[in-house]
């Protein structure tokens, strides 16, 4: 764990809170610890700035704070900060999509 409470992205990187495992399912029913998966999408906490290309020509980052992302199961460095949290760490080119609320669409 980490003892700083927070954490500024450089460059491209993208810090992710997962979503937590479901507890119930729709109907009703417990779900257990074993058969609970690991989450592949959250919520951007923070970004960075972007990425300068090789071409000299600066690109912002896509994704933005707030936005509930879909995650690759491979990658992403995992972070404990003060809080207790589990953070990820990816870079914006790992992120697979931005999820929407149907009901806002």
């Amino acid at each position: 764990m980490l003892h700083f409470k927070r954490l500024a992205p450089l460059a491209n990187r993208v810090l992710v809170r997962k979503a937590e495992p479901l507890q119930k399912t729709k109907g009703g029913i417990i779900i257990a610890d074993v058969a609970k998966h690991e989450q592949f999408f959250g919520e951007v906490v923070q970004t960075g700035p972007g990425l300068l290309l090789n071409n000299g020509v600066f690109r912002e980052n896509v994704v933005k704070v707030g936005q509930t992302v879909l995650l690759p199961g491979y990658s992403g460095q995992k972070i404990k900060l003060a809080d207790e949290n589990e953070y990820y760490l990816y870079r914006d080119d790992d992120v697979i999509g931005v999820l929407e609320d149907p009901a806002k669409i």
